[in-house]
């Protein structure tokens, strides 16, 4: 009985809930009393709506222009545009803007999906895309040129969580980076249920050749922008391996630098450490730079290991891979490709000990990750400090007065005189 109160325990804390979606609380880079950064962000629409991209390889439910996806894995890729709104449609601009740039007391507004709109529908290793899937990546195209990111960002979302809270996740982060952001959420289908952790695992891993194959053919269509990726949790278990499928794939053609990725950002990434680390060399070299935060104490992910019977890349155990490969991990770390932040609880004011959401949930995190994204800023520019341990793994960590560097930094950084 100890034992199943365990597994429904793991089950539970890895989700990530398929709740309501709440608007995150302010990064604290928008209460240091200058939310200049936002601003700039920020259409002048000034709309409480949010438009995110999707593609899903979800069964499809439903007519083209108000979609539902099931949790059900398909063998297509579907393209289209989702649109969500901030509140209970009473939330004002300026009563959103406030809680955007302000400590503000009280629950925040949910975050809910509207509609969606599909666009197009790639085959499985569908080589040339038909006509609607061209025309919808000239209009991501056209959506970077409009702003001044040639970013797409990809959030691929954890398990336990259905097609509505994946594509609020995102929007509230095309929020936050401000709407000249371009963030497409990977829809994979997630059982979004609490006792279907075992099946997530399964189609996680039977989704990594579609995401290699978006990969592809956005770096194929989107010949000026560079493809971000931020992974949660269970997400690692497809971008880890589809990253590296996806490179391995274009090496053998006659153009391999196609493949044009920009930040790789796993937080608390659920996925066996030494296949982490085994993926990592076949896409470094493509990617400007990969990002590992990791908290020692994620209870999630504690309970994670206890399942697989392995460590997790967000709770290593370098004693799970060889010396070769500690080697290259170490060497990594200390080249510019490659950085490891250490989430300390003791380091951040507030954070549970066990956080797994620690990347979305405490200001300071949140912040880091935006400033990152937006700027792709090295560990100093972004303020952290820089420590090692006993084999010389170089990590990053919070310093004690991160809240009174941070205006400073995001000063510098915004008007590019960080170095």
């Amino acid at each position: 009985m100890a034992r199943v109160h365990l597994l429904l325990a793991a089950i539970w804390l890895l989700g990530g809930c398929s709740s309501t979606v709440r608007l995150m609380p302010t990064p604290a880079m928008f209460t240091s009393g200058d939310p200049g950064v936002f601003e700039a962000g920020v259409d002048t629409g000034q709309s409480t709506t949010i438009e995110v991209l999707y593609a899903t390889n979800r069964l499809p439910v439903g007519l083209p222009n108000a979609r539902h996806y099931a949790n059900v894995r398909s063998n297509q890729l579907r393209l289209g545009v989702a649109t969500l709104q901030v509140g209970d449609g009473t939330t004002t601009w300026d009563e959103l803007y406030a809680m955007s740039t302000s400590v503000v007391e009280g629950e925040r507004p949910t975050i809910t999906l509207q509609n969606t709109r599909e666009m197009a529908v790639l085959d499985d290793g569908e080589q040339p895309p038909g006509p609607d899937a061209q025309a919808y990546f000239a209009s991501i195209d056209a959506l970077l040129t409009r702003g001044g990111n040639r970013d797409l960002l990809i959030y691929m979302h954890g398990a336990n969580t259905d097609f509505e809270r994946a594509a609020a996740q995102a929007a509230q982060f095309q929020h936050f980076l401000g709407r000249d952001a371009v963030v497409m959420v990977f829809a994979w289908p997630s059982a979004g249920a609490l006792l279907r952790y075992g099946r997530d695992v399964a189609t996680a891993r039977r989704t990594e050749s579609a995401f290699a194959h978006l990969l592809e053919q956005l770096s194929g269509h989107l010949p000026a922008a560079h493809l971000d990726v931020l992974a949660y949790s269970a997400g690692a278990m497809i971008a880890s391996p589809g990253l590296a499928r996806a490179a391995s794939d274009l090496a053998a053609t006659a153009d391999p630098a196609r493949l044009r990725l920009g930040e790789v950002y796993y937080a608390a990434p659920d996925i066996d450490f030494p296949v982490f680390v085994d993926n990592l060399p076949r896409y470094q070299d493509h990617v400007r730079r990969v990002t590992v935060a990791l908290n020692l104490g994620d209870r999630a992910l504690s309970l994670a290991q206890w399942i697989h019977r392995v460590s997790r890349a967000g709770r290593p155990n370098l004693a799970e891979i060889g010396p070769e490969e500690t080697r290259w991990l170490v060497s990594a770390s200390g080249r510019d490709e490659f950085d490891v932040l250490s989430i300390r609880p003791e380091d951040l004011p507030g954070l549970p000990a066990g956080s797994h959401s620690f990347w979305y949930d405490h200001p300071w995190v949140s912040s880091d990750v935006l400033l990152k994204l937006r700027f792709h800023a090295s560990p100093p520019a972004r303020g952290l400090s820089h420590n090692s341990n006993q084999i010389e793994l170089a990590f990053w960590t919070f310093p004690a007065d991160y809240a009174e560097r941070l205006p400073a930094v995001v000063r510098e950084l915004a008007a590019g005189t960080s170095p």
